[in-house]
């Protein structure tokens, strides 16, 4: 399809700036706690859902930064930086 890198890119580059704005603003925020918390309750039989977590870390391994804790890497602005502009870049399979 014409422009579905590019599309793919702003949405990355956009997760990950939302990413940062949450690690940013502590545990003591719900908005915080939704990100990162796991979810309370029975869920159904059958694959777990995926949380927004789960994503930027799937973003981060793709890109190489394999075990390293986003929350920290995000209190880093040049670095959250870079690692933003190699997400951005990834190509959809």
């Amino acid at each position: 399809m014409v422009g579905t890198p590019l599309l793919t890119g702003v949405i990355n580059s956009r997760k990950m700036r939302w990413a940062r704005h949450v690690a940013r603003t502590g545990d003591r925020r719900g908005v915080h706690r939704v990100l990162v918390d796991r979810p309370h309750g029975k869920r159904q039989v059958g694959r777990p859902k995926r949380r927004w977590e789960d994503t930027i870390k799937k973003d981060l391994q793709e890109v190489g930064w394999r075990g390293m804790d986003w929350i920290d890497l995000a209190q880093n602005r040049d670095t959250w930086q870079k690692l933003r502009n190699a997400v951005k870049s990834l190509q959809v399979p």
